[in-house]
C-alpha cells in the first residue's frame, strides 16, 4: 500500500487542523492505520491508531480528548482531527499501515512521507 499524507500547515495555539492520508494499492479496509509524529532529533512518537472497520481506536495519553482518528474505507482515507493544538504538537506527522498486530503503536510496515504541522504560540 502507498500512503500520501496531507493537510499540515501553520496554526495558532488553540486552533484545529485535520490531516488526511490517502492510500492506494491493496484493499484499504485490510489495514490497521496509525498516525505518528516526529520532531527533529527526537524519537518518533505514536499518536493514534484505528482498526480495520474503524470501531477500535487508540490514542497516546497526551492526545486523548484533543485528537480524533477516523477512516473512510470507501474513500481509502484515514484522518486525524486535531484540536486545542499546543506548540509542543509541532512535528512532522506520518501515517502508517499494517495488516495485523495487537499493539497499536508497533509493527507498521508501510509509511507515508509526512506532513509538517507547526503550532505557533
Amino acid at each position: 500500500v502507498q500512503l500520501q499524507a496531507s493537510g499540515g500547515g501553520l496554526v495558532q495555539a488553540g486552533g484545529s487542523l485535520r490531516l488526511s492520508c490517502a492510500a492506494s494499492g491493496r484493499t484499504f479496509s485490510g489495514y490497521i492505520l496509525g498516525w505518528f509524529r516526529q520532531v527533529p532529533g527526537k524519537k518518533r512518537e505514536f499518536v493514534a491508531a484505528i482498526g480495520w472497520s474503524g470501531g477500535s481506536t487508540y490514542y497516546a495519553d497526551s492526545m486523548k480528548g484533543r485528537f480524533t482518528i477516523s477512516r473512510d474505507n470507501a474513500e481509502n482515507t484515514v484522518y486525524l482531527q486535531m484540536s486545542s493544538l499546543k506548540p509542543e504538537d509541532t512535528a512532522v506527522y506520518y501515517c502508517a499501515a499494517k495488516v495485523y498486530g495487537v499493539r497499536p503503536a508497533e509493527g507498521y510496515a508501510y509509511w507515508g512521507q509526512g506532513t509538517q504541522v507547526t503550532v505557533s504560540s
